[in-house]
């Protein structure tokens, strides 16, 4: 009995880390890729110290790492079992509170109607080459990892970089994961000027838990790989 009660309270220790919304909100930014603290409470709107507090919770669960460079401090998820882990709890809270359905319809439901491209409908698309993919995501996400092929057209460029953009292809947007505004905002632009446009259901770090092929800007932390669309999952 001694054993289960130990074993449930270190688990309990997840369950803590990932009790409190601004937590989870950052995980979410890691799972772009690595960032210092200060980065991290730039994000998420959080003081440095603030933000380190919430840090070191999250590292006590094992959620993430931590390296020093220099003066600076930087953070990473210890895996992707932590993307997969906030994808069952997204899973769990649609479809059992009906807030979280209620606000995911009210808010989401309402900036597109269109239902996204699947990952598979993606990928079949990918393979013919039939759509262009676009990464909305800030520059420095897009460096640190991103689907192959696909061009970084942050939101706040779109209007700029419209001129650029080839009116007879079928754009696919994704961002950050299934509830980034990014790429609906995105998404809902180019429909204005005429593009037909999609997004894709999930995000990137669901992409690279998934073992599908990615790629980075060589000058980024841990990003050597980069692999094209048709080459096989990672193991």
């Amino acid at each position: 009995m001694g054993f289960k009660q130990d074993l449930f309270g270190h688990f309990g220790r997840i369950g803590q880390a990932l009790s409190s919304g601004k937590r989870l909100e950052m995980l979410e930014f890691l799972a772009q890729g690595e960032r210092s603290v200060e980065a991290l409470g730039t994000a998420a709107g959080l003081s440095i110290a603030n933000a380190s507090h919430h840090l070191q919770q999250l590292r006590r669960a094992g959620l993430v790492t931590r390296r020093k460079e220099g003066l600076k401090v930087y953070y990473r998820l210890s895996g992707d079992e932590v993307v997969e882990l906030l994808a069952s709890l997204r899973a769990v809270g649609e479809r059992y509170l009906a807030d979280v359905d209620r606000l995911v319809e009210n808010v989401l439901g309402t900036k597109d109607p269109l239902k996204p491209l699947s990952r598979e409908q993606f990928l079949e698309r990918l393979r013919r080459g039939a759509v262009t993919v676009l990464d909305v995501r800030p520059t420095e996400e897009y460096r640190a990892g991103h689907v192959p092929g696909a061009i970084n057209l942050p939101l706040t460029e779109i209007e700029k970089r419209l001129a650029t953009l080839d009116p007879d292809r079928e754009f696919v947007a994704y961002c950050r994961g299934p509830y980034c505004v990014l790429a609906f905002e995105a998404v809902a632009l180019l429909r204005s000027r005429g593009f037909n446009a999609r997004r894709l259901e999930d995000g990137y770090p669901e992409w690279r838990a998934a073992g599908l092929p990615i790629a980075a800007s060589a000058s980024e932390p841990g990003s050597a790989r980069d692999a094209g669309i048709g080459a096989p999952p990672r193991n």
